[in-house]
């Protein structure tokens, strides 16, 4: 007996999305403007102050912004309802932009390298950093540490994975813009290669950690179970169901931010078809209202108890 609700109650999950929605696009046209103003604010003080690393730090900046682009155009898409060609909803969109957004955080961390391998070829030609380059990364470091504060706050609390990606983005533009200040001070002390040195460790830095939000995001989109903690509590919810004597063949795949589940529950053999279904309504109603979960489909298998005739030892 199968019970498959592809449609989360309005009251559990609707109320969520109408609060979700303008958090995530606040939350990214803020770091979008931060990433403009800083983009265009150190590409045009690297240049005047001869320092290739600010230069390449607000080349990166400014990839963040077509990042952020990416991420504001699917942000609204995965809000959306279920649809028949849709019919688990469009959470996945989440997915794909956090998957977009680690593969350009690679490709802007090789081209660092390959830039910085380019200049320390040919040391002499660094030339002398100016203090003013010091102040902007030192001023960019600031303003991408109070960004991703701000953007992990209201990721934890609406539970989005794609403005927490972009938020860690940040907290990478800081450290970035850390090691692009220890450069320009080795610079100036007369140590030009230190210069082109920090936005080597900058590309690396970065490559790194485009590589892990890719290969997270690539395994959610292969149906990736939701963690092991998330696993048990749902499967203690479902088991702290009245009428349910055991759970067994959970499996879980993330949808986004929110998991698909489906679960096999061990009901008394001698109930009902009617009150067996109300059992699975009532799992799925306690399952939804405290779980990230999107839908949950169950499957219903008979239990005799051990002291009747048929000795079956529920499965958990």
């Amino acid at each position: 007996m199968r019970h498959e609700h592809r449609h989360p109650h309005h009251e559990e999950l609707g109320e969520t999305s109408e609060v979700r929605t303008p958090a995530v696009r606040r939350a990214l046209w803020t770091s979008t403007a931060v990433n403009l103003g800083l983009s265009l604010s150190k590409v045009w003080v690297g240049l005047i102050a001869h320092s290739a690393a600010l230069v390449a730090d607000g080349v990166h900046s400014l990839s963040d912004l077509i990042v952020d682009f990416i991420a504001l155009a699917v942000s609204g898409e995965s809000q959306k309802d279920a649809d028949p060609e849709h019919p688990y909803g469009h959470q996945r969109f989440e997915t794909g932009a956090s998957l977009a957004v680690g593969a350009a955080l690679i490709g802007v961390g090789l081209s660092m390298l390959y830039r910085s391998i380019t200049q320390l070829q040919s040391p002499s030609d660094i030339a002398p950093v100016q203090i003013i380059a010091l102040w902007m990364a030192l001023g960019a470091l600031a303003a991408k540490e109070l960004l991703f504060r701000y953007m992990f706050k209201i990721a934890t609390r609406i539970k989005s994975s794609l403005v927490a990606t972009n938020a860690w983005h940040a907290r990478s533009d800081a450290a970035a813009s850390l090691l692009v200040a220890v450069g320009i001070v080795g610079n100036l002390a007369g140590y030009r290669m230190l210069d082109s040195i920090a936005a080597l460790v900058v590309g690396l830095i970065i490559a790194k950690m485009g590589w892990t939000f890719a290969w997270d995001a690539l395994n959610d989109l292969m149906d990736g179970s939701a963690d092991t903690a998330e696993v048990e509590a749902i499967r203690q919810t479902l088991l702290n169901t009245p009428g349910v004597c055991g759970v067994h063949d959970l499996r879980t795949r993330k949808m986004g931010d929110l998991i698909a589940v489906d679960a096999h529950l061990e009901v008394d053999a001698d109930i009902t078809v009617e009150a067996g279904h109300e059992i699975a309504v009532e799992a799925r109603v306690r399952v939804l209202k405290r779980h990230r979960v999107l839908d949950l489909m169950t499957h219903l298998d008979p239990f005799r108890r051990p002291d009747l005739d048929h000795d079956v030892t529920p499965r958990r």
